[in-house]
């Protein structure tokens, strides 16, 4: 297999509702695709990248360009470039993970629909669809965050997530768990926020019966996770902290996590998330499926590694319709709480074409 020509594709998606964390609000998606052509066929994959570098030091813009000036170049390079020859071809470049995954998911998803198989069968999937959480943003007031909690529960999501920061935390934790009893599964974001000096405030929230408590202090703050874990009772679990299944494996063994969350595209790709759940799986550390507002290509993709085992929380693996009102694919629906995993070749979906062509902002083709 040869790569022939790689399409990088803007898109604006709007949001349904804008959606409020620490890191800012966000109203719209600047969305870029990686479409692939090779010498056995054709293939997608959705780069994570937002906008602004908030969430990690990446961002599309610059996301657009490492793939153009060196990771297709470097993929164009190889006699035979195999979806695991990719990431060792791109390790010689320094972090960059979301467009390192984007380009690796995108010839993943080309030879996997060349030789007719879906992406879940090759990663392992045990189930045929999914358990399907919801991420609920920063809101103006606790009334407007329990109709949208009503809302997300009336739709039939199995858990709700919480983003919680400084001064929006305890009392809307409180307030939701009130309203929805203790059946509910509830977890917190903080996206980093907090800081080990707020270790007694954290605690605040452990008589609510959490979940997990995800990301509360900083990426890098392994050994602060630690000593967290011994001063608060809700399970910490890990985001951004965990880039690679060595950063997971550093996690686990100082006791700083004692569940993850694997987003794919934060860490190189879904190869390298199947080696994170994995490790895991082997040390006992349930796992969990992220989201970063994608599409149906990059959500389709997404399902598929939630079908693993060792997911057995329910991940932000949301319907379509809970972020876009058009989607780029057909719109993924709620069936009793749960999401199909697509069972076609590759990611198990293809673009909308026409739907795509009204979005796009930009295209910029690459021939190697």
């Amino acid at each position: 297999m040869r790569l022939t020509a790689v399409e990088l594709r803007r898109l604006e998606l709007p949001l349904v509702a804008p959606f409020r964390t620490s890191f800012g609000t966000q109203t719209v998606r600047d969305v870029l695709l990686v479409h692939v052509v090779t010498t056995d066929g054709e293939g997608w994959a959705e780069c994570a990248a937002a906008r602004e570098p908030r969430y990690s030091s990446e961002y599309v813009d610059g996301a657009a360009e490492v793939l153009r000036r060196f990771l297709i170049p470097a993929v164009a390079d190889l006699p035979d470039p195999n979806p695991y020859a990719i990431a060792p071809a791109l390790s010689q470049f320094k972090g960059h993970r979301m467009a390192k995954a984007a380009l690796e998911t995108a010839v993943l998803d080309a030879s996997l629909r060349a030789k007719g198989v879906s992406l879940a069968r090759e990663l392992g999937a045990v189930r045929s669809r999914v358990a399907a959480g919801v991420s609920v943003g920063i809101m103006d007031s606790i009334e407007e965050l329990l109709d949208a909690v009503d809302r997300y529960l009336e739709a039939g999501y199995l858990r709700i997530k919480l983003k919680i920061a400084p001064g929006w935390d305890v009392e809307p934790v409180r307030a939701v768990r009130e309203q929805v009893g203790d059946d509910v599964l509830l977890q917190v974001d903080a996206n980093a926020a907090y800081t080990l000096a707020d270790a007694p405030h954290l605690a605040r929230l452990d008589p609510y019966d959490l979940l997990l408590i995800e990301q509360p202090l900083g990426d890098e703050d392994l050994r602060e996770h630690a000593l967290l874990t011994k001063l608060i009772r809700t399970p910490v679990c890990l985001d951004e902290s965990i880039t690679s299944a060595k950063a997971a494996a550093d996690a686990i063994m100082l006791g700083a996590t004692s569940v993850i969350n694997i987003k794919p595209s934060r860490v190189g790709g879904y190869l390298e998330a199947k080696r994170i759940h994995d490790l895991c799986q082997a040390h006992g550390v349930p796992v969990w499926c992220g989201g970063m507002l994608e599409t149906g290509i990059g959500r389709a993709a997404n399902l598929a590694l939630a079908a693993l085992p060792n997911f057995t929380l329910p991940g932000d693996t949301s319907a379509s319709n809970r972020y876009y009102a058009v989607d780029v694919t057909e719109p993924f629906t709620l069936d009793n709480g749960h999401l199909a995993v697509p069972a076609g070749p590759g990611v198990g979906v293809e673009p909308c074409m026409d739907v795509l062509d009204q979005l796009t902002t930009a295209i910029e083709v690459i021939s190697p």
